[in-house]
Formats: structure tokens, C-alpha cells, sequence
């Protein structure tokens, strides 16, 4: 396989890697939000409040991984020295 296939391989194992990560996360944020209202719901906005900022940091993470992988498909700083290899092999 060429570069280019390994780099949609990586982008797409990267991107499922950090979705599972989050969405555990996010899981184990919840029920644990969940368990702490059902036992004092008294405290039950602040526990809310913190979720929900817990989430959002557990969101940006996806972000940034998917952020990541669209630089190592369009953007990748070793695309031209790849041309460059695959030209030098062609013309050999």
C-alpha cells in the first residue's frame, strides 16, 4: 500500500480510538452524575453543573483528535518528500 492508504488507515484507527475513549468516558461521567443526584438530590444542580463542564473537556478531546486526523489527511507536512521518493522510484 501506498502512503497516502496508510495515512487514511491512521486517520480513520485514530479517530475510532479516541470516539471509543470519549464515549466511555462520557458513559462513566453520566452514571456516576446519576448515582450522585439519586443520592442527594438536594446537590443535584451542582453535580449537574460540574457534568456538564466534565463533558465539554471530554468532547473537546474528540475535537482534537478529529482535528488531528483531518491534518494528517489534507495536511500532511510529508506529502511532498513522498512525491518526491515516489517520482525518484519512477524515474529510476
Amino acid at each position: 500500500m501506498d502512503f497516502f492508504t496508510w495515512s487514511i488507515i491512521a486517520a480513520a484507527f485514530g479517530m475510532g480510538i479516541g470516539s471509543v475513549g470519549t464515549g466511555i468516558g462520557m458513559g462513566i461521567a453520566i452514571s456516576k452524575a446519576c448515582e450522585g443526584v439519586a443520592r442527594n438530590p438536594g446537590a443535584s444542580g451542582k453535580i449537574l453543573t460540574n457534568m456538564m463542564v466534565g463533558l465539554a473537556l471530554i468532547e473537546s478531546l474528540a475535537i482534537y483528535v478529529f482535528v488531528i486526523c483531518i491534518i494528517a489527511l489534507y495536511a500532511n507536512p510529508f506529502t511532498d518528500t513522498v512525491v518526491e521518493l515516489i517520482r525518484a522510484g519512477m524515474g529510476a
